[in-house]
């Protein structure tokens, strides 16, 4: 066998060992999830949406605003003045997606931004890939979740995050 295809060979061998090395290392483990909690009450909902409504109004934002409890059930729809209908829809799509992947909606709208393997979270039923919907947490568990549309993307989540932080 001549040197060259020795030097082929070997790195081949190489490549295939550190390549079942790396495979049967442990990969990090997910961060822990946050446990659902009893659904929010409707007391608490109105603190959660009256400080979202706030942020709204200081603003001037025409917004839809939807509240969920940690079922996913609706306890607190409004819809401001002046806000496009279709708000309504999407609001309630934020808060859903919110509550049922235990995470803020911002993170499916980044996974989209970043293309590729992030665009499969398109075909996860129910996420909404549009900032805007936030879990409510209360003492480490959620309770509910919050989702706001109308405006930018940016600021649905500034109004969601308001109201969201309240319930704390």
């Amino acid at each position: 066998m001549r040197t060259q295809d020795k030097t082929l060979v070997a790195s081949i061998v190489a490549a295939v060992i550190l390549t079942a090395t790396a495979s049967a290392q442990q990969a990090p483990s997910p961060p822990p999830i946050t446990p659902y909690g009893a659904p929010l009450g409707l007391e608490a909902a109105k603190k959660v949406m009256a400080a979202a409504e706030t942020e709204a109004e200081k603003n001037n934002w025409a917004m839809a605003i939807v509240i969920l409890d940690s079922t996913g059930h609706t306890v607190m729809l409004h819809k401001l003045d002046n806000t496009q209908y279709g708000s309504l829809m999407a609001a309630e799509d934020k808060a859903h997606s919110a509550i049922n992947y235990r995470r803020p909606s911002k993170v499916f709208e980044d996974l989209v931004a970043q293309g590729g393997m992030g665009l499969r979270s398109l075909a996860l039923r129910g996420a909404s890939p549009l900032e805007g919907g936030i879990p409510i947490n209360v003492d480490g568990k959620i309770v509910g979740a919050i989702g706001v549309s109308g405006g930018t993307s940016v600021q649905d989540g500034q109004v969601a995050k308001a109201g969201a932080d309240a319930a704390k």
